[in-house]
């Protein structure tokens, strides 16, 4: 056991220094005096973060927040035990797509499977006012790896028997949007 001594660091907004009720695994929030967004850095606390609220939330609704990033996937190998699907594959990921992945809790097979659909079906970025959602656990540090996920359900998902897939995935910094 260490002799480090553990030192618990109270975590205040940036902007007004309003304690913030942050519970564990907690990676992010909205200050509720001033609305400045905060993301948990382990060295510096709470950082300024900015948080984007869609349009489409009814008033008093509640949100959910996302992870989305724009990112660019390049393809490098896929060998299939029947059928042969590159083409579909390369003519999809040849255009930059927007990656949605959910910052709250939930099983890993529904974060894949919902970040799979918002490929094929983006939510509409409409920046609208700030509403109450769902605590923030899925720290930016995991997109890219939950991204990786995504790319692999969705060539999972085509019509060849899929044996291996190699591909190369760049993503853009991830900004933290509250969607319906």
């Amino acid at each position: 056991m260490s002799d480090a001594a553990v030192r618990l660091i109270p975590i205040q907004c940036p902007r007004c220094q309003t304690p913030v009720p942050a519970q564990v695994d907690e990676a992010a929030w909205v200050c509720g005096q001033c609305n400045q967004g905060m993301l948990l850095s382990e060295e510096r606390g709470a950082q300024p973060l900015d948080v984007f609220f869609s349009a489409a939330i009814p008033a008093g609704g509640q949100g959910k927040p996302f992870w989305v990033s724009r990112g660019s996937v390049t393809p490098v190998l896929r060998k299939a035990y029947k059928g042969n699907q590159v083409a579909e594959m390369n003519q999809f990921w040849s255009l930059a797509r927007l990656f949605f992945v959910p910052a709250f809790k939930l099983p890993i097979q529904e974060v894949i499977s919902l970040g799979a659909r918002f490929i094929h079906q983006p939510a509409e970025m409409k920046p609208g006012a700030v509403v109450k959602f769902l605590p923030v656990v899925v720290p930016p540090a995991d997109v890219k790896a939950i991204s990786e996920y995504i790319v692999m359900s969705v060539e999972a998902a085509r019509k060849d028997a899929l044996q291996e897939l190699q591909f190369n995935i760049r993503l853009e910094p991830p900004q933290l949007w509250v969607l319906p």
